[in-house]
């Protein structure tokens, strides 16, 4: 945010000024000098790197070194069509350019030193300083927790978000530290602050003392977390076939938590397990809160999420829950 004190130059005003109109000119001039990092390139992420790109952020870095598959491609727009421009070019590569065409004054880059260099766990803290919003997708629980422990680490707050879509389910993770904003009541306008949890301190929260009415969505995917790091598992390299060994596991850690097995369906827990293919409409709307919320972290306009959003295409329904220890 060392930029943030500039002002937006004529160009800028003229191309944001609806927003401008919407959320002032002070936020507008946060978001044109902010620097997104995103890695791991799935239809929910790339939904939201376009939204934050329409918003105009000031600059946008593309993390994930795989190559394309058919998996990959099911939800992704923003890669080329024509084989012959993808062939031996890792995801960010190929969903690089794309991004420009919806808005010509945000840079978007590859994060190319990096890109061979191994897992994201590995970046180390002084990476994710340059940067103002940190969002990942894609990765496993140990990298989860170690980008989130890094961003806190640093001398200003990043604000981390964590998003996974599996089959026609949706789950957001935010963790914005200690967090100032400002928003309107009865015409005059407050300041707020919340104190946001790690990943790992909300995850470590015992699940008897969560609400009844906690998403389903919220244990079953912490099951399968926990599956793929005692399998070493990627996380989409799960199948139909691992399900007796995750109804298992959830017999085990329902036990240990003292809650009834009936809170983790069988039926989710397969459906999230076998599904290879995401979902364009789920995608959107995930990736479409998403946005909001980076919009909303950077900007200080608005109340933002705090800490989980959960959305089960299948029912329709959002939940919302603030999933946090007794020290946060």
């Amino acid at each position: 945010m060392g930029k943030e004190c500039e002002e937006l130059t004529e160009q800028e005003t003229a191309i944001y000024d609806r927003q401008i109109r919407v959320w002032g000119v002070d936020a507008q001039r946060r978001l044109s000098k902010s620097h997104i990092f995103v890695s791991g390139l799935k239809g929910t992420v790339v939904e939201f790197c376009k939204n934050i790109v329409l918003a105009g952020v000031g600059s946008l870095t593309l993390n994930d070194d795989r190559f394309v598959t058919e998996e990959l491609l099911s939800a992704n727009f923003l890669v080329p069509s024509d084989q012959n421009v993808t062939r031996g070019k890792s995801l960010a590569e190929l969903c690089c350019e794309s991004p420009k065409d919806f808005n010509p004054m945000v840079s978007v880059s590859v994060n190319l030193p990096l890109i061979f260099l191994g897992d994201l766990a590995s970046f180390d803290v002084e990476f994710f300083q340059k940067f103002d919003a940190v969002v990942i997708s894609c990765c496993s629980l140990l990298t989860k927790k170690s980008v989130n422990a890094k961003c806190r680490k640093l001398p200003r707050r990043v604000a981390f978000d964590h998003v996974e879509c599996r089959d026609s389910c949706g789950e957001i993770f935010v963790d914005l530290q200690n967090y100032s904003y400002s928003k309107k009541k009865n015409e005059e306008t407050i300041e707020c602050q919340l104190h946001y949890p790690s990943f790992e301190e909300a995850t470590e929260v015992p699940w008897r003392s969560l609400p009844k009415r906690m998403s389903k969505l919220y244990f079953a995917m912490r099951v399968i977390e926990r599956f793929e790091v005692l399998e070493k598992r990627n996380p989409i390299d799960t199948s139909a076939d691992d399900l007796p060994n995750v109804l298992k596991l959830r017999k085990e850690l329902c036990e240990a938590q003292w809650i009834n097995e009936s809170q983790i369906p069988d039926s989710l827990l397969e459906r999230l397990l076998a599904s290879k293919h995401e979902f364009p409409p789920v995608c959107a709307i995930v990736g479409g809160v998403l946005g909001q919320e980076v919009i909303k972290a950077i900007s200080g306009k608005g109340d933002p999420l705090k800490n989980f959003f959960f959305f089960d295409a299948t029912d329709g329904k959002v939940i919302i829950e603030d999933i946090s220890n007794v020290n946060s």
